[in-house]
């Protein structure tokens, strides 16, 4: 008996096999999205009837036929259609497969034709209650067990002569359980794989929109940063001005300003100069970038010729809207062309190299006060530098001198001098092309981790 049952067993798998290739290209075609919505149309839910009814008669015909009774696979069919496509759908294909059961006779034939269509029916119910949703591969399995353990009480409490039936059933019970179960296994995988991949792509599009999204809100933000950035440099008499900023992300915390005399007037042959680097990179850096900017180009210009003030009364202000602990270093000059003089506040920038041309030394522009946002009460002074003809100053931000090459190395400061020395009979824009270039060479391929951010002032 044993081997029987295990040649009962791999018959029924085989007739398992088929089945699912069918179930398998059924998830493929174009009306199984709808199926897993739990909102089959009309004519899915004949289509599906139609199919599952066919593939519980396949079930039947291919059976093996035992003592007046055949071990099949024909509730398969029904169980399928109802967890899939809710009651009316389980129904109809048990019907299918039961009628054509009633035409083959047999002391079994009431059990199990009632069996098939009742198969359709649970499937169908427990389709309405996971909430018109394919019920998942443990669920489905037990229901296949538990709906072949049905079939066979069915068989007992109406077939009769009983002992019959008894035999009947010790013979298919196991093979018709394992075979259903793992029939409903495989399918209920493929479906469990194929809402995964529906999930996935939809988590994917959903990504690539908000990607999308974000893409276009960074090139506007990045246009508007830019529009913050001076297109063309004021210059002033006696002086040659020229700037660039090079960010690191599509925007950044870095930014210039040359106070455009015509927009906001401080005296014929003065000029304001700035350069800036806000704390952090990004969005957030941006918008303290451009809170910083308008709150010191206001203060700059209403206390024209008082750099300190200026920046002081700026500072309370950023200071007071600062709730993230975001600062700014901030160097701000106010250049006078007639006696080239600078009257300066280093607040907590690095210190810009003034290049002397006379004798080739360097000295630096040092700090004058704290980094603005960092305490709302600080107080600044203000210091002067006098500009002899030819002589250079170079406003940076540290993204120069602390680019990285591969095995990173810093560029520094002492890089930095020798390239400002070598070019310094050229002009400010040759110049800051030239400290631009050299960056680049050193750093090679290795990414660009900071904002740059440099202004040359060359007196005449």
């Amino acid at each position: 008996m044993d081997f029987t049952i295990f040649s009962s067993l791999l018959v029924l798998l085989q007739l398992i096999a088929v089945i699912i290739v069918v179930a398998y290209l059924l998830t493929r075609s174009r009306i199984f999205p709808e199926i897993l919505d739990g909102k089959p149309t009309f004519r899915t839910q004949i289509i599906l009837i139609l199919l599952f009814g066919a593939l519980s008669i396949y079930g039947t015909l291919s059976g093996i036929d035992f003592l007046g009774a055949k071990i099949n696979v024909r509730d398969l069919g029904p169980m399928l259609a109802g967890l899939l496509a809710g009651p009316y759908v389980g129904i109809g294909a048990g019907l299918i497969g039961a009628a054509h059961r009633l035409t083959l006779g047999g002391f079994t034939v009431y059990s199990c034709s009632i069996a098939t269509v009742f198969a359709g029916l649970f499937g169908g119910l427990i389709w309405l209650q996971q909430k018109k949703k394919f019920a998942g591969t443990t669920i489905a399995v037990l229901f296949a067990i538990l709906m072949e353990g049905f079939h066979m009480a069915l068989t007992l409490a109406m077939c009769r002569p009983f002992d019959q039936a008894l035999a009947v059933v010790s013979m298919v019970s196991l093979p018709m359980i394992l075979a259903n179960a793992a029939g409903m296994f495989v399918f209920a995988l493929m479906v469990e794989n194929l809402q995964n991949e529906r999930r996935m792509q939809a988590e994917r599009d959903t990504l690539m929109r908000e990607m999308e999204r974000k893409n276009t809100e960074l090139a506007i933000a990045a246009e508007i940063q830019q529009s913050f950035l001076p297109d063309t440099i004021d210059q002033v008499e006696g002086f040659d001005i020229a700037a660039r900023s090079v960010m690191a992300k599509e925007v950044g915390g870095d930014f210039f300003d040359v106070i455009p005399l015509e927009v906001l007037p401080l005296g014929k042959g003065h000029l304001g100069i700035m350069i800036a680097d806000v704390s952090g990179k990004g969005i957030p850096a941006a918008l303290f970038m451009a809170l910083s900017r308008i709150v010191v180009r206001v203060n700059a210009t209403w206390y024209s010729s008082k750099p300190a003030q200026a920046i002081r009364d700026a500072n309370t202000i950023i200071s007071h809207d600062s709730r993230s602990g975001m600062f700014v270093t901030l160097f701000y000059g106010y250049l006078d062309s007639e006696s080239r003089v600078l009257t300066f506040v280093n607040a907590g920038h690095n210190p810009p190299i003034h290049y002397h041309a006379v004798d080739g030394s360097f000295s630096e522009l040092e700090a004058t006060g704290i980094a603005m946002g960092a305490m709302d009460d600080a107080e600044y002074t203000q210091e002067t530098a006098r500009l002899a003809s030819g002589d250079l100053l170079i406003l940076y931000t540290d993204g120069i001198t602390e680019a990285e090459n591969s095995s990173l190395d810093m560029f520094g400061l002492d890089r930095f001098r020798e390239v400002i020395q070598a070019s310094g009979q050229r002009s400010a824009k040759e110049i800051s092309d030239e400290i631009l270039r050299a960056v680049k060479s050193f750093t090679g391929d290795h990414p660009q981790s900071d904002d740059i951010t440099l202004m040359v002032i060359r007196s005449m």
